[in-house]
Formats: structure tokens, sequence, C-alpha cells
């Protein structure tokens, strides 16, 4: 597996990585047995660049994910967030930037995950109550404390990026991106460029859209976060089938999965981007680990997004109250 630097920060990373969230929650049944064999095969095929957070499962995805990273701790770069308060019977879902709560959260991780120090510790949402100044801060000491090596942030705005980098370099921000959400390319990349900082997209896959095994019959189970998001209902969902169907069409003439060519697609923009697809399953980690060997010419990278134009796709991303906890600060 072909490794990539973090923006300017020395952090190598596999070209692919794993995203262990549906391992605990969002899409279907857990299945524990399955999930920790997929760690392990990905430890097998190379892909060794894991990312969590204390907010998956209530802190269970750590759980999860410690139970192999513990044994193979030097062989794996592993990525983890804080600062998303996960929903109570009293409380909605919502942000916490407070420095004491970043520290005591690392803490948290850190027993969780059974290990010593964290590679790569995310803000997982910018908190607007807290200026991100304060909340780098925090990160800052665990940074000297040895309990953590880099810092990122999560779908941070770039005025945003440019307050934290004054504060201390960020080595990676994670953001949704993928062929079917593009709003990156606009300015949050460039700055991340500007700025020596490495772009994480989650969701490169559009939380399985783009592999087409979804269909207009498909229907979500009430645990399936994607029943309720708006790109996956009604007129939506069959509109953007369509563009499905055209990326299915040219993965076959390029003998690949629908899978393989969107994640060729973004490592074929650019060297530092490193997509993180989510999957709980060793056949589809080995689909995706395959797409890092698939090296796309610049007119085939133009080609697919002709075709596949992200304008075209409808329906927003989240849900209203999902939306309210992005960074849209300017």
């Amino acid at each position: 597996m072909e490794l990539r630097e973090l923006g300017k920060s020395g952090l190598k990373v596999s070209a692919v990585g794993l995203g262990c969230m549906p391992m605990t929650q969002s899409y279907g049944e857990r299945n524990d047995t399955e999930s920790v064999a997929t760690l392990e095969r990905a430890l097998e095929v190379g892909v060794t660049f894991w990312d969590t957070s204390d907010a998956y499962g209530r802190g269970e995805n750590e759980v999860l994910v410690g139970q192999v990273l513990r044994k193979h701790r030097t062989r794996i770069v592993l990525g983890t967030k804080c600062g998303i308060r996960t929903k109570t019977d009293t409380a909605p879902i919502g942000v916490n930037g407070r420095p004491e709560h970043i520290r005591s959260s690392c803490d948290a991780s850190l027993q969780r995950l059974g290990i010593d120090f964290i590679d790569l510790y995310y803000l997982h949402r910018v908190d607007p109550l807290v200026p991100i100044e304060d909340s780098i801060g925090a990160f800052v000491e665990l940074v000297k404390a040895g309990k953590i090596r880099h810092i990122g942030l999560s779908e941070a705005s770039p005025a945003t990026l440019r307050r934290a980098c004054q504060v201390h370099p960020i080595a990676a921000l994670q953001s949704e991106y993928s062929l079917w959400f593009r709003d990156a390319e606009g300015e949050v990349i460039p700055t991340c460029r500007e700025l020596g900082i490495g772009f994480v997209p989650f969701s490169p896959l559009g939380r399985g859209m783009l592999t087409g095994s979804i269909t207009a019959d498909t229907v979500f189970p009430a645990h399936d976060q994607r029943g309720r998001l708006p790109r996956f209902q009604g007129e939506n969902l069959r509109q953007n089938l369509k563009l499905v169907d055209k990326l299915q069409h040219l993965a076959a003439q390029r003998g690949c999965t629908a899978s393989q060519l969107a994640l060729a697609w973004i490592l074929g923009k650019a060297q530092d981007l490193i997509p993180i697809p989510g999957t709980k399953r060793r056949k589809y980690l080995e689909e995706n680990a395959a797409a890092a060997s698939i090296r796309l010419t610049a007119d085939e990278v133009r080609e697919i997004e002709s075709q596949v134009p992200a304008e075209a796709v409808l329906g927003e991303r989240y849900s209203a109250a999902q939306m309210r906890l992005v960074d849209q600060s300017r």
C-alpha cells in the first residue's frame, strides 16, 4: 500500500484508510466478530490508518478498535476524535470544545483504546461558544504531555483553520468529500494546501450510495441513519441513483467496481487526499484497498467528474439538526 504524508506534518499514512464508525453505529446491526476480523485483515492488506471517535457508539467503537490496536500498536496510525456531545434522553446532540472537556476526553479515549498516546487527535466539531484558540490550546497541552502526537480538526471552515494554525500546526482536516459532495474544492482544500494541512475525506463513497448497492427499493432499518438523510429519500434518491448508474457504467469500462472508481477518483485528484472509507466487512475492506492500485489519468478524472457532476445531486447531505454542528464561520 502506498503511503502519503498528511500535509507537512511528517506523519505518513496508508493512501486508503479505514473508517471504523460502521462497526458500532449508523449502518445496520453490529457484528463484532466480523469487525475484529476486518481490522486484522486491514493490517494484512496495508490499510494501517484507522479512524474512530469517542462519539461512535458512545465510546464502544474505541473499545472495539482497541482490541486489535493494542496488539499491533507500532504498525497503526490511529486517529480518534472528541468534541461531539452524544444524544441522551435529556439532551440533544451537541458540541463541546471546552479545554477541560478536551483533556478529560483524551484521558478517557486512551483508557478505552488501551494505549499510551494517540497519533492524530481531532476536534470532532468546532464549538461556536469556545474560541478555537482555547480549544487548540488544550490540544497543545496534550502534545506537550505526550498523550497525542498530532492535532486535527473536522468539518472546520477556512477561517477557523487559519486561526487554529496561529496556535499550533494542524496536521489534518477531516471533512466530507466524494464525487457527490465536492464543496471542499471551493475554499477548504485550497486553504489546507496553503497552510500545509492534509485533507482526509470521510464518507468518500457517499455513505454507500456510490457503491451501487442501494436501489430505489432499499428499505433502511430504523437503526440505519441513511433512512433519515435527505439524499436517500423519495425523488432525491431516484434522481441520485441515475448518477450512480453512470458511475457503474464507467467502472465496468475500467474493469473495476463503482466503489473502487470513486476512491480512485479521489486518490487521482491529488497526493494530499487520504480517504477513509468506512466498513465493518472484510469483503469491502479488500475492495477499497485495491482502489489504491488504480491509476487514473487527468483526462479520466475529468471524464468521471463530467458524468457524475456534484451539482446534479439532490438533497442536503445532513438533516437540519446535523447541519447545525458544521462550522460555518467566515
